[in-house]
């Protein structure tokens, strides 16, 4: 009987250390300690064992039992672990799983969309790059050594004489130095200043775009303007025209367009005055064409710059700029 009970459990500790499946495991349980498995039925051939003999024997199989029991559920606990999910086996039969594609970024999407209704205007598409000289971000746009835009809390310097870009108007510059009208451009990118607010971030996009021709005049950057927005935005959206000032535009005007967000009635957004400003404008100063050797009698032009997230904020309704940056896939997913 002792050399039986010491068989029976080489033998199980052998077949259980062979399992590599987590199926295998009941049927084992069953064969061997359930109920009607074989311990169980060596333990109750006990009774025929002599009487001296049986509480040795009765000790020896219940320590043969609880030791095989410890180590069937050490080999549970170890396949287990080293199982894929849920301790199963994968089943390849099933469809393969379905990761989201990516999408373009709101801002990304609004940028593509305003080139694309100035390409369909005749613009050309040109970049930049995002570090400047002095002469190309302020001078050559007759921005004088002490004009604001030039203070270093609203200008991130590199040195001396190099920074990085408060718009993309240099682009204007560059090209009129190589090549002669006319011209038809516009310059989408990123831009830099020392600001930061639910309006502003130290960061953004603009779009620079500029006509030079002869005989142009503010009607052709009126019309110009009036297709783009009512493309942008909606065909029935009310537009004016302020008078303002820019260094490198004279006349200059800034662009306002019908609230949005009350339809021209008056809201917290517009300050109730039932108007939001988008861009600026003007036709292009005498002295700029000086820098690039144009001659102001025989050519004129125009400007504008737009912000693209202001753009993208009045398209979707949105009040705080920094939403854009903070990566949040619960935000971005709206688009």
């Amino acid at each position: 009987m002792e050399e039986e009970l010491q068989r029976l459990r080489n033998e199980a500790e052998a077949r259980l250390a062979q399992i590599t499946d987590p199926e295998e495991l009941e049927p084992f349980r069953v064969e061997y300690l359930g109920r009607k498995g074989r311990f169980t039925g060596l333990m109750r051939s006990l009774g025929q064992a002599p009487a001296e003999d049986r509480p040795r024997l009765g000790k020896l199989a219940n320590e043969s039992r609880a030791a095989l029991e410890d180590a069937f559920s050490a080999r549970r606990e170890a396949l287990a672990a080293a199982a894929p999910a849920a301790g199963q086996r994968p089943d390849l039969t099933l469809p393969g799983r379905r990761f989201p594609a990516g999408r373009m970024h709101p801002v990304s999407q609004v940028m593509a969309e305003i080139c694309a209704i100035f390409a369909g205007m005749g613009f050309a598409v040109a970049e930049g790059p995002d570090v400047e000289t002095d002469f190309y971000n302020f001078e050559a746009l007759n921005i004088p050594p002490h004009h604001p835009a030039r203070a270093m809390h609203d200008t991130f310097y590199v040195d001396a004489g190099r920074l990085l870009r408060t718009h993309t108007s240099p682009m204007q510059i560059r090209a009129m130095e190589q090549a002669r009208p006319p011209l038809r451009m516009i310059a989408p990118g990123k831009v830099y200043r020392c600001d930061s607010d639910i309006t502003h971030t130290p960061m953004f996009h603009q779009v620079e775009g500029f006509l030079v021709d002869d005989k142009v005049s503010f009607a052709d950057l009126k019309g110009v303007l009036s297709e783009f927005i009512a493309r942008v935005f909606d065909p029935q959206t009310a537009i004016r025209f302020r008078p303002s000032f820019f260094p490198f535009t004279e006349p200059s005007a800034e662009v306002d367009i019908g609230c949005v967000i009350c339809g021209g009635k008056g809201c917290r957004v517009c300050k109730q005055t039932g108007w939001l400003e988008i861009l600026g404008a003007g036709m292009i100063d005498p002295a700029v064409f000086a820098k690039v050797g144009y001659d102001p009698e025989e050519y004129s032009g125009f400007a504008f710059g737009l912000g693209v997230e202001r753009i993208a904020m009045l398209r979707y309704g949105i009040n705080d700029i920094r939403l854009f940056y903070e990566n949040d896939l619960r935000f971005l997913r709206q688009f």
